[in-house]
Formats: C-alpha cells, structure tokens, sequence
C-alpha cells in the first residue's frame, strides 16, 4: 500500500481518490502507464478504469496476467453458457484465440473477447429458440428409460448440431416432465371435488408441452429485449472484478442506485410493489399514502405494460422480470414516471406520478416479547440487516433503531435480550460499532486491515451501557459481514452466547464503492460509467482471528435445514485466504451465569429433542443427494421427486414447535401501525412465524436458563453488599 499511496506525488499519477473510512481519510491514487493506450470507446473506458483499480486499489490483487485471462474466459464462458446447450465444441476452439488477451485488453490493448464471445453467444441463441419450439411440437415418451444430466463438471459442449439438439431435447423433455408430473399429481388430488374435470395423460402432456413453451418464450423474449450487448459486457465486466474476489463487484449505475437504496433502507418511487403472474407484471401493493395510492388510479391486479420517465418514450416492458420494471419506476426524488396500465376489464391507460421518498419498513429493526418459563418476559429483537442512509443526516440508522428498541423494551420490564441476526447479511461497519457499544463497556470492537498496512482498531469509547443483563445472538450461514463482527466481539468478551449453525457465512472483507468517472468525484452527477465495489481492507476479531473465510463458530450449535449447501465463502474458489493477526487488549465481561453449564444443559436437550435430530439425518440425506442427475422415465422421476419431496417437507414440519410460543408486539408499535391494514397483516405474520420457530424455541429455553443464573448471581452479590 505504501508505494500505492507514492502515485498521489507522481506525474503519472491520474486520479486521487478520497475515501471517508472508518472515521478518518485515506487517499488513493491510480497510476497511468506510459504503455497504456487511450480507450477507444466507452467499454474500453470502464474495462481499463477498473483493471486500474484491481491492481493498485485490491488488498490482495492477484498478477492480471494469461493465468487471470483464462480464469476470467472460463467464467464468462459459464456465465453465457452455465449447461452448455448454446455453444458448439467449434465455438470454443475459435474462442480460445482470445482466452489469453483479456489481461492485454484490461491493460489497454483493443478489446476484442467480449466481441468475440457476444457475436457467437448471439448467434447461438438465436439457433436455440428454433431448436426448442420444434421439439415442443411432438409429444415425449416418457417410458424410455434414460436420464437428464446439468452438472457442468460432467456435461461437455456438443460437436456439432445434432449432438446440440439432442442435449436441448433431453433438456426440454426434463421441463415437460416435471411439469407433467405437476399436473398429474394437482389432478390425483382434485379427484372427487365439486366441480373435478378429469384430463387424460395425452391432454395433461400437451399441457405441460405448452406450458414450457410459455416460459421459454418469455425466457428468450428477455433474451431479445433486456439482456443486450449492454448486458451481456457487464456481465464481462464482474466476471473479471469477481475473479479477484467474490465481493469485488462492478455496478453500472442504475444498479448502484439499487444497492443505495437497499443500504439506506428508502428508495424514491410511487409506493407499489410488483409481482409476475404468467409472464405478465402486476400490481401486487398499495402502501398508503404514497403516490400510486394518492393517484387513486392503480389498483391491486392491475397489468403494467409500459414504464416512461417524464416525457420521453415508454418503455415495453415485455420480456422484463420484476427487479428490472422495479428500477425502471424508482428514480430521483420528485420527478415524473408514467404507467401504461392495463385494467381487468381490459382499460388501457397512462398514470403520471411524482416519485416521493417510501420507506422499506421490512429492513427496519423491530421487536418483540416473549414468555419464558417462569413468567420471565424475554425481548427479541430482529435485524434483518446492518442499514444506513449515508446520504441522509437524518434517515435511518440501525444502532439508533436498535438501542430504541432495547428502551422500549426495558420499559416492558424484560428479564433477557435475543438478538435476530439470522440471515443478515452485514451493512454498516460504523453501526456495528456502535451496537456493540450498546452492551460492552469502553473497548475495541474489531481490527480492521489495510494493504501492506499495520490494523487500525475500531472501539467503543462509551463506557455506558445500555443493557447488561442475559443476552443471545442468533445466527446462521447467511449471516455475514457485520453480522459476524457483531457476533465475534460478543464471543470474544463473553457478553453472551451466539446460537445457531455450526460456522457463520464467513465474509471478513472491507469494501468501498467507488465511481469509475472522475468528473463524479467531485460533483452530485452519478458517474455514467458506473462504480466498482471495490475490497479494500480485511476484518479481525479482537482476539486477531479474521472473520474471513472461517466466520463465527456458534457457542451452542442447532442444527438446521441450510447445513448442506455449498453456499458459504469457503466454497467460493476465488475467495480470500484465512489468516490472524495479534490480539488486541480487551476487558472480558464478568458474566453472571456460567457458560459451559448452560451450553451442556443446551446440548442434551438437542440431544433429546426428535425434531432436531431428524433434522439432522435429513440434511445429511440431502447433502448425499444427486441433485443434478434425473431420470427421464416417468415411474421413476415420480419416485425420486417423492422421496425428496418427503424430506422437505418432513424438514418443514420439523422445523415448527408443536407447541406455540407466547409471542406479543408491543402496544407502542400496534398503536403506529393501527390505521394500515397492510401493516398490521404484514406484522401479524411476522408474529405468527415467530410462534412455530423451532430454532428460536430452543433459544428461548437457553435465555431462561441464563435468567436463572443470572438472578442467582444478582442475589448472592446483593447478600454479600449487605453482610
């Protein structure tokens, strides 16, 4: 990093960046090679910006050299291509002319592989949609005994056309089958109902043939009108940033828009929420109060056609998925969008709204009261993610939110916290800080690690408390980033018990974005070139051990439906490396129940417990199963799709409590939401999956057992002041 931060005094140097981290200020600089040519046209532009950035920017950049090319060629080619059915074995020979120019391309030579691979790649697709509306023509035998296989480790690409329609028939007759078996099952269970029509098996396959037809169609209309050249170099583009590492990410700017609003927990838009129904985008809410409400034109059910921004052309949204018509209508607070609508009575009209500031409520902090045995009342808070409106003095702040849900909770008179993290996917670093401040005395909360630089220490300089009473952390393999510094600091200072899966997701990386464009940095204009996300530092714990990687191990393990998957960071290849680093000086909590008695005490009754432990075989069952090989004759699909369809659904039932938690929402909150009828379904819900959570049951005894503890402590400690 020192010779990094030597280009701000160069005459090469292009560009300084001012990054505002972690309290204080940190300046990048860019150098230009002499050897570097003029970008020739906008991708070129963004392809030179951010190998630019990889190499002298990245904590840990990997040499962009022929080894980084062919890395780089063989995940786009998967990314166009994931079950090779568009590229012919000839395509790869001629694209294997460029497997080794990508890393001549990101340091300035012309750009020709994307080219390349876009022209094959379209053509391709183009022969594709012929090839399936042919085999849907006909009818499938489904008495043959023969097997569909999409694992990219064992299929190879087709030697020639013929080979390629075969692995497209087998792929489509997989489609109908499964859809077939769909229909056949939906009418066993219909036979005998007022009103059954029974179909014979030749209509019930023509239909599931149509059926697949509808979704293809839709599939290469999208194909045709939103995955453009635009698209597809995007596509490029990340797959290069993601080679580096899974979190280093480009975002062209409407996208960077998205993750904005997702961190900020508040988008500008019109207040309704869209759902898809037979290739067709409705209208699912109204929230009220927002400007599709006010318009009193838009209505539940109705079809969105057409999405135009002030007075320039709509555009169709034909062949558009619910997130892409979603970015179309939220944009810059207070100006024009117009919805051409289509109403069930076959309306057509054109709504104009004015884009107001609507809340994600569902991101938002929020809480609950639990009754414990004993009477004790245990509050559980739920975090759905660590947000934050950066650009918004006064918008949303998760600690804030948090520490006003412990006060309303302590006002209820609560014997315990249970903190929700479950699936949390990280956010704020600042605010993770401060959360844990709201449960430690003063003291450091993690190490944070630039390049080829000693660790900075984030503390917290409070020595208030806001709540020091019995706390638990609840996690799972989606629990990531800050979820984990959170988790790890608790562990480390013996503050309370984290529960959950075996090993949290294992995020332990810092990343920063940064616009592409330099006229942005010091203007309010969004870079037209994008941004990149760029992974600039790494996380430790205090203790010195990263977070990356490894994640958080649980303190009292539960197991769960999720254990199986290959999901977590130390299953991506292009991951960052475990490491530690020394430990910081930190005051451990003097806790007042004793850990390992409560953590045995845990594990027998998991050990008793029949839900949990089928749960367990279950899971093991899946993980052994071939997910990704399937029979093509009818008799046997129906029996493997039972058989893994009774796991699954006996993990689902396995995963309700038989008997109900007492679960209640404060009056406060009930109060607020009173006059929304959306709301106050939407938190009943909430409410009512509480109750069953099998997992947060087991949580709820762990917490009454650390009560117990704790007030025997409280009273042996009070007895001891007063003798």
């Amino acid at each position: 990093m020192s010779n990094f931060l030597n280009y701000m005094f160069s005459k090469k140097s292009l560009l300084i960046i001012l990054v505002l981290l972690l309290g204080g200020s940190i300046f990048y600089a860019v150098q230009s090679s002499s050897t570097r040519k003029e970008p020739g046209n906008r991708f070129e532009r963004i392809l030179q910006l951010v190998g630019e950035f990889l190499e002298e920017g990245h904590f840990n950049p990997k040499k962009i050299d022929d080894k980084f090319s062919k890395e780089v060629f063989t995940k786009f080619l998967k990314s166009l291509d994931p079950d090779k059915t568009y590229f012919l074995e000839s395509d790869i020979v001629q694209l294997k002319k460029v497997e080794t120019k990508i890393d001549d391309e990101i340091h300035g030579a012309k750009l020709e592989s994307f080219y390349l691979f876009n022209a094959i790649y379209k053509q391709r697709v183009e022969e594709a949609s012929s090839i399936y509306k042919e085999l849907l023509q006909k009818p499938f035998d489904f008495t043959v005994d023969e097997s569909y296989t999409d694992d990219d480790e064992i299929t190879v690409f087709p030697k020639t056309e013929a080979a390629r329609k075969e692995v497209w028939r087998k792929k489509i007759k997989y489609l109908v089958l499964d859809r077939y078996v769909d229909l056949i099952e939906q009418q066993e269970r219909n036979k005998g109902k007022e009103g059954f029509v029974a179909k014979s098996n030749i209509e019930l396959e023509k239909e599931a043939r149509e059926k697949v037809a509808k979704s293809l169609d839709k599939m290469f209309d999208r194909f045709r009108n939103r995955f453009k050249d635009e698209d597809r170099f995007n596509l490029f583009v990340n797959d290069i940033t993601e080679s580096m590492d899974p979190h280093t990410t480009y975002f062209p700017p409407i996208e960077k828009r998205s993750f904005d609003e997702q961190m900020s927990g508040e988008f500008f838009g019109i207040g309704a929420s869209l759902t898809e129904e037979e290739g067709n985008i409705k209208i699912a809410t109204v929230v009220k109060g927002s400007p599709a409400d006010k318009s009193g034109e838009l209505q539940i059910g109705d079809l969105v056609l057409k999405v135009g921004q002030g007075a320039e052309e709509a555009q169709d949204l034909t062949g558009f998925e619910v997130p892409d018509a979603v970015r179309l209508i939220r944009g810059k607070k207070d100006t024009e969008v117009r919805l051409t609508i289509k109403k069930p009575n076959g309306e057509v009209k054109v709504v104009s709204m004015i884009r107001e500031k609507i809340n994600l409520e569902e991101t938002f902090a929020k809480s609950t009261i639990i009754k414990g045995a004993n009477n004790y009342k245990i509050g559980y808070i739920y975090l759905p993610e660590f947000y934050a409106n950066f650009q918004d003095p006064n918008g949303a702040r998760c600690a804030a939110d948090v520490a006003k849900e412990i006060v309303k909770l302590k006002q209820e008179g609560i014997n315990g916290i249970i903190l929700d993290l479950r699936t949390n996917g990280g956010g704020s670093l600042m605010d993770v800080v401060q959360m844990v401040g709201l449960f430690i005395e003063e003291g450091p909360v993690v190490q944070v690690k630039s390049r080829d630089e000693a660790p900075s220490i984030l503390r917290d300089r409070d020595n208030n408390v806001l709540w020091n009473g019995p706390l638990t952390v609840m996690v799972n393999e989606f629990s990531a980033s800050a979820s984990e510094i959170f988790a790890a600091a608790i562990q480390d200072y013996k503050r309370g018990l984290v529960i959950g899966s075996t090993s949290t997701y294992g995020k332990g990386t810092v990343q920063r974005s940064i616009q592409l464009e330099r006229s942005s940095w010091t203007s309010n204009n969004p870079s037209e070139l994008g941004d990149i996300k760029l992974t600039l530092q790494k996380f430790y714990r205090v203790s010195g051990a990263s977070t990356q990687l490894k994640g958080v191990s649980s303190d009292i393990v539960l197991p769960d439906q999720y254990e199986y998957l290959k999901l977590r960071e130390k299953d991506d290849p292009d991951a960052l490396a475990w490491d530690e680093i020394n430990s910081t000086q930190y005051k451990v909590w003097k806790p007042d129940y004793d850990f390992n008695y409560i953590v045995t005490k845990s594990n027998d009754r998991i050990k008793q417990n029949k839900s949990f432990q089928l749960i367990k075989e279950s899971t093991d069952w899946l993980s052994k199963y071939n997910d990704k090989q399937y029979s093509l004759n009818l008799a046997k699909y129906r029996q493997e799709k039972k058989t893994l369809s009774t796991t699954i659904k006996s993990i689902d039932s396995l995963l309700k409590l038989q008997t109900p938690l007492e679960v209640s929402s404060l009056a406060v909150d009930l109060n607020r939401i009173k006059d929304d009828q959306g709301k106050v379904e939407r938190n009943m819900a909430f409410v009512n999956r509480l109750k069953t959570d099998l997992h947060l049951g087991e949580t709820v005894n762990i917490m009454t057992d650390m009560i117990q503890q704790y007030y025997i402590a409280q009273n042996k400690q009070s007895a001891k002041t007063t003798n």
